[in-house]
C-alpha cells in the first residue's frame, strides 16, 4: 500500500531519497513557438548523484522550516516519490506558490503515484490560501504529457527567476 502524506517536521534522516531513482530518458521536448507547444527532437537522460539527492533532502528541511510543505508517497520507508510546494507567493496578486518538485522513483512509475501527488500538493495550496501552483516543467513529451492531462497551462505570469533556473522548461500553471 502506498501512504501518501505531508511531512510534519524536519526530524527524518538525510538518507531518505538515497534509494529513490530519478532517471529519465529523453528523446523529445516540447517548447514554446509563439505562444504554441511544439515537439522537437532532442536526446538527453536526467539522473541524480547521491551528493544531489542529500541537497534535495536538506531543500526538504528548509522549505518545511520555512513554511513551505513536503509531501511523500512511501510504501514502508521506501519512497516512490514526493511533491514540494515553496513557502514564498509570488505574482502580481500574490496568486502563486511554486511547485518546485514532483517525482516519481523509475521503477514505480504509471502506477497513478504522480497524480495522487499533483492531487494532493493541488489541495494542501489550496488550504494555504493561493489559487495557483506555478511549475517550471522538464520539457520532455512525456512529463508535458502528464502536466496537460492535469489541467495544466502555460502561466499568465512568468516568474524570472524560476525560468532562469532551467531556461528549457517549460512555465506552467494550474488553478486549485
Amino acid at each position: 500500500m502506498v501512504n501518501i502524506q505531508a511531512l510534519t517536521s524536519v526530524n527524518f534522516s538525510d538518507e531518505i531519497l538515497d534509494s529513490f531513482e530519478r532517471k529519465q530518458e529523453t528523446t523529445q521536448v516540447m517548447v514554446v513557438d509563439s505562444n504554441r507547444l511544439l515537439k522537437k527532437e532532442e536526446r538527453f537522460e536526467d539522473d541524480w548523484t547521491l551528493e544531489r539527492k542529500r541537497e534535495i533532502v536538506t531543500h526538504f528541511k528548509s522549505t518545511i522550516a520555512q513554511g513551505g510543505v513536503v509531501i511523500l508517497a512511501q510504501r514502508e520507508k521506501d519512497v516512490l516519490g514526493f511533491a514540494v510546494i515553496e513557502p514564498e507567493t509570488f505574482g502580481e496578486c500574490s496568486t502563486y506558490r511554486e511547485l518546485s518538485y514532483l517525482h516519481t522513483s523509475f521503477p514505480s512509475r504509471r502506477m497513478g503515484i504522480g497524480r495522487r501527488l499533483f492531487n494532493e500538493a493541488k489541495k494542501t495550496a489550496k488550504q494555504l490560501g493561493v489559487a495557483k501552483l506555478y511549475i517550471g516543467a522538464h520539457p520532455s513529451v512525456e512529463t508535458q504529457s502528464f502536466y496537460k492531462r492535469m489541467g495544466c497551462v502555460l502561466a499568465e505570469e512568468i516568474n524570472p527567476t524560476i525560468y532562469k533556473r532551467e531556461v528549457r522548461d517549460l512555465q506552467l500553471e494550474v488553478r486549485v
